[in-house]
């Protein structure tokens, strides 16, 4: 992207920056308005819409998601998979079925939109105000191997600018975690001992730099690879690294304040509970997500176990939006959901029958999307039956929960 486009950019959100104190008291207030649905988790939830198809085609029939992320406005959500390519699909209005048989041989409908990497996917994340109403804030950044951050149009595709960071040898060096601030207004990055933050009016390749390691003695070592910010808007904010560590900073001046030990794989996910006061870490091949509480940050609370022992894929997990229950995925095929008060199991279903890596909750509705796969070797003596794999395999689903209408506590069945 030119110099010329870039400005025209940063003039154009400039002119309606949602990320300010204006938008966020808005955002805000439409929250406390809103009533969350009760999620039921006593009954299994329905599988609404399907997808497998359509991203199997090509030079890559072995081609499998790796990631799904909604967005913060509920309207779609974004995958990830091998072939190097980010996958939109939107929600259709909920109710309105379209997905005729969700278990024949057809997807549910196309994704509405495809943006091509030249490299593999690192991460991906939305712009936290991004609402389908507003073009101007419907993007996300995505980070590839050997390529800068780049911003992307979600509605048309086209790449919006970039974010580069150089190493000592004047040559680009790929973040391997990006996120957000809560404002909007930064893109923070992870690389190896280093945290980059990027201005977002400010493409190009000015940031601000900080270490994570302090005298070679104190602080964290390792890839940051994971980075997650306290939802109370608290100044707080987690990196978590390869070295098995998660540390706590202050966002404003990237101070580190603790460090948490006792992963046994390289983190791999973070995430702060809903009123900030915990946080709730996920490695590699570490069958427990570890449960921490940030006041306090001596012991473990408690520990939510999940089937990931002999998988080095990245795992995801999400807490639904009324901050009881957290949802994961597992190398067995199934998501388990845990109540976030006691530590104790719930209920969990099956998703696919492949390493459910990929979970998320809706962020108003009582919906999930799970995304699964993994990669299969396929030896020279083998024909290409081996590579016919089944619907359940290689695949994204929407799920519909059963829940509880406002105020009389009913439940609803939307099965």
């Amino acid at each position: 992207m030119s110099e010329t486009e870039s400005m025209l950019v940063e003039e154009e959100e400039n002119k309606s920056n949602p990320a300010g104190e204006a938008a966020e008291a808005a955002m805000n207030e439409e929250q406390q308005s809103y009533s969350w649905p009760v999620i039921q988790f006593n009954s299994p939830p329905q599988r609404t819409y399907h997808f497998y198809n359509q991203f199997r085609t090509g030079p890559n029939p072995n081609n499998f998601f790796k990631g799904v992320k909604w967005s913060p406005d509920g309207s779609c959500f974004l995958t990830s998979s091998e072939d190097n390519s980010l996958r939109r699909f939107n929600l259709p209005d909920y109710g309105n079925d379209v997905s005729g048989n969700v278990a024949g041989e057809e997807d549910s409908f196309t994704s509405n939109l495809v943006v091509g990497e030249g490299e593999s996917v690192y991460d991906f994340c939305w712009y936290p105000y991004m609402s389908a109403s507003d073009p101007v804030t419907c993007v996300f950044a995505s980070t590839t191997r050997d390529h800068p951050i780049h911003l992307w149009d979600a509605a048309s595709g086209e790449l919006r600018c970039t974010y580069r960071a150089y190493d000592a040898m004047d040559e680009i060096t790929a973040a391997f975690s990006i996120s957000f601030n809560p404002a909007g207004t930064k893109i923070f990055a992870g690389y190896n001992k280093l945290v980059r933050i990027f201005d977002l009016h400010r493409p190009g390749r000015d940031f601000g730099q900080h270490s994570t390691l302090k005298g070679n003695k104190e602080g964290q070592t390792g890839i940051i690879s994971a980075i997650a910010f306290s939802p109370t808007h608290n100044g707080m904010l987690a990196l978590g690294s390869y070295s098995q560590t998660t540390g706590i900073y202050r966002e404003d001046n990237m101070e580190l304040l603790y460090v948490l030990h006792g992963q046994e794989g390289g983190i791999t996910h973070i995430q702060f509970s809903r009123d900030g006061n915990y946080l709730y870490t996920g490695g590699r091949k570490d069958p427990y997500i570890l449960c921490w509480d940030i006041r306090k940050s001596v012991d473990v609370v408690y520990k939510l176990y999940r089937s990931s022992e002999h998988t080095n894929q990245r795992i995801f997990f999400d807490i639904e939006p009324c901050g009881q229950h957290l949802g994961t995925g597992g190398q067995d095929g199934f998501v388990h959901v845990y109540d976030l008060q006691t530590g104790q199991w719930v209920t969990s279903f099956q998703a696919a029958q492949d390493t459910v890596n990929g979970f998320s909750f809706h962020p108003y509705m009582p919906m999930t999307v799970t995304s699964s796969g993994h990669r299969r070797f396929i030896g020279p003596d083998n024909d290409d039956a081996d590579l016919c794999l089944r619907g359940d395999e290689n695949c994204a689903s929407v799920w519909s929960f059963n829940f509880a209408s406002s105020g009389d506590g009913d439940a609803i069945n939307t099965n």
